[in-house]
C-alpha cells in the first residue's frame, strides 16, 4: 500500500490492497480531497489514526431511478411532515453526523480535521448538505461532495424517524432532474441496500466517474 508524501498524488485505482485501502497518510487539504474523489477515491479513519485513503472492489451506489419507496414512506412523503432545504445548514448537518450515536459503533470517522476540510469544500461550493426539518427543528439530512455528476454521500443523521431516508430520496429525484448519474454510496450496508442502493464493480465505477460511460435514465 502506498505512503503519501507531500505530493499531491493518488497511486491508480488498479493497485488498491484487497481490504480497499489504496494509501496511507497525505492531508486533508481542499487540493487532495478534490484530487481524491475525482480519482474514486474517499478518507476513512478514526481519531487519532493515520488517514487512510479506500477505494474498495465494489462500490456502493444507487442508480436515480432505482431509490425505494415503500407504502409507508409514501404516507409520510404525502402528508408533508418535513420541510426539505438545500446548502441551508451545512455545518450543523455535518456536526449531527458527527455526534449522533450509531448501532455497533464506539465512536465517529468524522474527526474534528475532517469537519474543518469538509466545511472549507462546502464554502467553495464542492461539499453540499440536504436538510429535514420538523417544526423549524433540524431533525436529519445528508452531506457529500457533489462532482457535478456524481454525488459522492458521506454520511446522514435522524433525530426522528425516517429523516434521513427523506433527505436522500428528496436528494436522489433532484439529481435526476438535474442529469446526474448516481450517487456514490461508498460501501454495503442494510440501510442503504433497503434504499435501493447496489453494489458495482470499481471498473464501472471508474467508467462512469471517468465519464467513459453514461446512465441513460428514460422519463
Amino acid at each position: 500500500m502506498y505512503k503519501l508524501t507531500k505530493e499531491l498524488y493518488f497511486p491508480p485505482v488498479e493497485t488498491t490492497h484487497q481490504s480497499g485501502i489504496v494509501a496511507f497518510g497525505g492531508d486533508l487539504s481542499v487540493e487532495r480531497l478534490i484530487l481524491a474523489y475525482k480519482s474514486g477515491i474517499f478518507p476513512w479513519f478514526e481519531d487519532g489514526e493515520e488517514i487512510t485513503w479506500f477505494a474498495p472492489e465494489e462500490r456502493m451506489v444507487l442508480f436515480l431511478n432505482e431509490v425505494r419507496i415503500t407504502k409507508s414512506t409514501r404516507n409520510i412523503l404525502n402528508r408533508g411532515m418535513f420541510k426539505i432545504t438545500f446548502n441551508q445548514a451545512f455545518v450543523d448537518v455535518i456536526k449531527n453526523c458527527q455526534e449522533i450515536k450509531r448501532n455497533g459503533q464506539l465512536g465517529t470517522w468524522i474527526t474534528d480535521e475532517m469537519m474543518q476540510a469538509y466545511t472549507q469544500l462546502h464554502e467553495l461550493g464542492h461539499a453540499k448538505s440536504v436538510e429535514v426539518w420538523q417544526d423549524e427543528v433540524l431533525v436529519g439530512g445528508l452531506y457529500g461532495i457533489d462532482l457535478g455528476h456524481i454525488f459522492c454521500g458521506e454520511s446522514m443523521f435522524s433525530k426522528v424517524s425516517n429523516a434521513s431516508k427523506i433527505a436522500f430520496i428528496y436528494l436522489a429525484e433532484k439529481l435526476k432532474n438535474e442529469n446526474y448519474q448516481i450517487i456514490d454510496c461508498q460501501v454495503y450496508n442494510d440501510y442503504l441496500a433497503q434504499l435501493g442502493c447496489e453494489e458495482i464493480e470499481r471498473e464501472l465505477f471508474m467508467k462512469i466517474l471517468n465519464k467513459e460511460v453514461k446512465v441513460v435514465y428514460e422519463d
